[in-house]
């Protein structure tokens, strides 16, 4: 008995193509839809896709173009000069940094410098600034750039910190990812990462202690010690690399008993330390990353928020939540340091509209902080109150730190209190507590990766 095959599939056999069959810059725009790891793969299964995947501008620069396109200048990275691929290779671990962090122990700048950095996209670097909060009575965060990390034309990781605040920043860092050559007011710094949350930030004294023509190229010399270790040197006159200096047999014997002798090399390394700290310009500082800085519809406490605290004072305030479902809210400050929380609840269990006169009484008495006086308001000084409408309210069963100065030491019970969160329609919301007549309205810090009401300064 003879098979008939169908018809229908020997026309779609005949259509299908296989990939080879597409022009070659078709198969380069549909490999970039893929994952480093994914085209590494692909290129094992042939010589020619091996060849395909190694396309530097058309592979890994769509690569990079896709997925930093919006947020960078691609292009202008290493002032242009660099691989798509090593650009790839270092986008994809800075990334992690974008956001809000957090400094761990204290400041090795000045006493008033804040806690809270934001990492951002450049146009052709990461920029790290300081954010402060302001202290005329309105939502404006102040943000002071710091921090810079990019890609030196050499294709050599340059990171750098500006501690006075005093440089044109725009032209002068442009200048030293343009031409890999820092600043003398700018202090070359490593940013190590201890994990996706942990950055340490400390001073590079390999480029601290170089010339400027060093910095420009990427390397220091190394001294004739290094021969007697078997390692190259330029240093060496009249000599092959690795061979011994031309020197007395004296000066020979000096040379090693300086090095083998374990009292010397105790003594050179306190000196040398000493000498190091007394050129240290930036003490090693520690930031964590403040993860779910954002809210989210199960969780629509959570992140970073700004706050007026009383009615001038403009606050940074963290809301988390726990493993056993609380809501937790804390004033942005050191780790290191034992601050209590603004307020905290077991179960965050919102009561959904409408709402009883009772409760529609207790949100009513009450007096927003961010409400503006009306002499501000006829002046021009501030713009007219946002009367938020209250989608829902949750119960604050106890508060440690209360907002209102003075009320911890006229309560017989400081420690336990109730109050209310009141959420509002827009995603922002108030808290209060029953024993004062006030409600702190917080709002975004950060939207879409922006910062909100954000003025910038030059210095601290």
């Amino acid at each position: 008995m003879t098979s008939v095959e169908d018809p229908t599939r020997q026309i779609k056999e005949r259509e299908s193509l296989c990939f080879t069959d597409f022009p070659e810059d078709i198969q380069l725009c549909i490999l970039s839809f893929l994952s480093p790891t994914e085209i590494s793969s692909f290129a094992c299964t042939s010589k020619h896709f091996a060849s395909l995947c190694r396309d530097d501008r058309k592979l890994w620069g769509a690569l990079c173009e896709r997925r930093w396109g919006t947020k960078t200048q691609i292009g202008k990275w290493g002032n242009g000069r660099i691989t798509y691929r090593q650009l790839y290779r270092t986008l994809e671990e800075w990334e992690n940094l974008i956001g809000f962090w957090r400094r761990c122990g204290q400041s090795n700048t000045a006493v008033s410098s804040p806690p809270l950095i934001f990492f951002e996209w450049g146009p052709f670097f990461l920029c790290a600034s300081r954010v402060y909060p302001s202290k005329n009575g309105t939502y404006q965060v102040k943000t002071a750039p710091f921090l810079w990390m990019g890609i030196s034309p050499d294709g050599q990781i340059l990171n750098f910190l500006d501690l006075d605040g005093q440089n044109n920043w725009s032209g002068d860092v442009e200048a030293c990812f343009k031409f890999g050559i820092l600043d003398g007011s700018f202090v070359p710094v490593n940013v190590n990462f201890m994990g996706n949350g942990h950055v340490l930030v400390e001073e590079d004294h390999s480029l601290s202690s170089t010339s400027r023509e060093e910095k420009r190229i990427g390397f220091r010399r190394s001294s004739s010690f290094g021969n007697l270790r078997g390692e190259e040197s330029e240093d060496v006159v009249g000599g092959t690399p690795g061979s011994l200096p031309e020197c007395s047999v004296s000066e020979m014997y000096t040379q090693f008993a300086n090095r083998t002798s374990p009292g010397s090399d105790r003594r050179r390394q306190r000196r040398k330390e000493k000498e190091r700290q007394g050129r240290r310009k930036w003490e090693p500082e520690h930031f964590i990353k403040v993860s779910d800085c954002s809210p989210t519809p199960s969780r629509p406490l959570q992140g970073l928020w700004k706050g007026l605290c009383d009615g001038t004072n403009l606050e940074f305030y963290l809301v988390t939540y726990d493993e056993v479902g609380g809501v937790i809210c804390r004033r942005i400050g050191d780790l290191s340091s034992c601050y209590s929380p603004v307020f905290w609840t077991m179960n965050p269990t919102f009561i959904d509209s409408p709402f009883s006169p009772a409760e529609e009484s207790v949100y009513d008495s009450r007096v927003h902080f961010c409400q503006p006086v009306v002499e501000d308001l006829i002046e021009g000084h501030l713009p007219l109150p946002d009367f938020e409408v209250v989608s829902h309210i949750l119960y604050i069963n106890s508060s440690y730190d209360l907002v209102i100065p003075g009320l911890r030491e006229t309560s017989s019970n400081p420690w336990n209190v109730e109050g209310r969160i009141w959420l509002y329609k827009n995603g922002t919301f108030g808290f209060g507590f029953l024993r004062d007549h006030f409600i702190v309205d917080l709002k975004h810090i950060v939207r879409d990766g922006c910062l909100l009401d954000a003025i910038q300064i030059c210095s601290d």
